[in-house]
């Protein structure tokens, strides 16, 4: 009977067949151990020479690092092991030999060149390490799409292939559209607010690129958003939308992935610190925050990494940074009519020093208004006039953010180079494989 890892507690005292890998083996005397891993998890397989055939134990002992095996056992509880079992192996058959590869068994964080382990993230992301923060991703993206669901929000994507910037025109990545210019997407945004006067409440959940020349630790060239749009939200209607989501996600993650983040090291205390409510705290306080700390910032600049750090560990949650000035943030954001040198916007900084994972804001909705802030920041009206007629016809007062998966698995997980929170990262200076 074929059976996953993941399900062996249900199968004590049983002879199951697993699939899977060699993960790592030990030899004691007349005793092999196997590390056996299938996808769903991993298992000591024993091999006792008393127990088996010669051939057996022969290739159990020989059998080397990612060969690809058939092994037969009776599943045996155990509560030392990880999972509370053991297998007993009574046969091996091997798929696929292995003489030799390339990624030495060592604990990942003591290996030196991480360039080299990049150029082998095909493999790499088979190890212990990159198997659970792979799976945190996959929970943390189920979550969201279970929350935003059950809020009465719509999934529809947005186009990658774009003819206009969100973020700027200096990060924008061209390409031939046959023989017109087109761009990869910055964000779905504009076209989600379009999708929010047809449905109300909407999402995406996308590849979004970049082509700043940043080698941070928090920077990726291509990365995830995810990006809601809510017509008539204000920008308190957003915080609650963000508080409740990122309580949410973690919580989940903490029922269906405590393993992996025990796997990873992860302090849990701090996750089981993100609760209801986040500290909201307005841009002008957040200066306060660095100046006491004795950082030499002058505002009306934007926080780097730097500040976000600072400003972030002085709370135990996310903190929500609101009213940035209007010079430093995207040109369709709503300024404050009570202030209108602030927009109507909000930067939440993940603790420990994890920096922005949620950006959004009110949208400007008068349709003349936005014409000046598209020409302010010197872009063409061309490319936008279908984002214009968003205003021209039936125009509301509405809001979204993005949200950014991979720092968002960073800051949960604990990993301090988003590199690791997405499969195949690509950086500055990395495209392979």
């Amino acid at each position: 009977m074929w059976v996953y890892v993941e399900d062996l507690p249900r199968h004590v005292g049983e002879k199951v067949e697993l699939r899977g890998w060699l993960a790592n083996r030990r030899k004691s005397g007349k005793l092999v151990f196997l590390i056996l891993r299938d996808g769903t998890g991993f298992v000591q397989g024993v091999v006792n020479r008393a127990e088996v055939d010669e051939e057996t134990f022969e290739r159990a002992r020989r059998l080397y690092y990612e060969s690809s095996v058939r092994v037969t056992g009776k599943v045996r509880a155990d509560s030392r092991a990880p999972g509370g079992v053991e297998l007993d192996v009574e046969k091996i058959e091997v798929i696929q030999a292995t003489t030799d590869y390339p990624i030495p068994k060592v604990r990942e964080e003591n290996i030196p060149d991480v360039g080299k382990l990049l150029a082998q993230r095909h493999l790499w992301i088979r190890s212990r390490r990159q198997w659970a923060i792979l799976r945190v991703r996959d929970e943390v993206q189920r979550a969201i799409e279970d929350f935003l669901h059950q809020e009465g929000f719509l999934r529809l994507d947005a186009p990658i292939l774009t003819t206009m910037a969100v973020e700027g025109t200096t990060t924008l990545f061209r390409t031939d559209y046959f023989g017109e210019p087109a761009y990869l997407s910055q964000s779905g945004q504009l076209y989600m607010e379009a999708l929010a006067c047809s449905h109300g409440k909407v999402y995406c959940f996308g590849p979004t690129f970049r082509a700043e020349k940043s080698k941070t630790r928090r920077h990726l060239t291509e990365f995830w958003m995810m990006e809601p749009e809510w017509a008539f939200a204000t920008l308190e209607d957003l915080l609650d939308l963000i508080e409740n989501l990122l309580v949410y996600v973690v919580a989940r993650v903490l029922e269906r992935r405590r393993r992996e983040l025990e796997m990873l090291g992860r302090d849990l205390t701090r996750l089981e610190a993100v609760q209801k409510p986040f500290p909201r705290i307005t841009y002008d306080e957040a200066v306060e925050i660095l100046h006491k700390a004795g950082l030499a910032f002058t505002p009306p600049d934007d926080f780097g990494g730097d500040e976000e750090t600072v400003i972030s560990q002085a709370f135990d949650r996310p903190v929500m940074v609101t009213h940035y000035p209007a010079e430093v943030k995207a040109f369709y954001m709503k300024r404050d009519p009570e202030r209108p040198d602030r927009v109507r916007c909000v930067d939440v900084l993940a603790p420990e020093g994890y920096g922005e994972i949620v950006g959004g804001s009110e949208r400007e909705d008068d349709y003349e208004t936005l014409v000046q802030r598209i020409r302010e920041h010197g872009l063409p009206l061309e490319p936008y006039q279908w984002y214009l007629d968003l205003r021209r016809y039936g125009t509301v007062p509405h809001g979204g953010f993005g949200l950014g998966l991979e720092r968002t698995v960073a800051w949960i997980t604990g990993v301090r180079h988003v590199r690791e929170t997405i499969p195949f990262p690509r950086m500055l200076e990395k495209i392979y494989p």
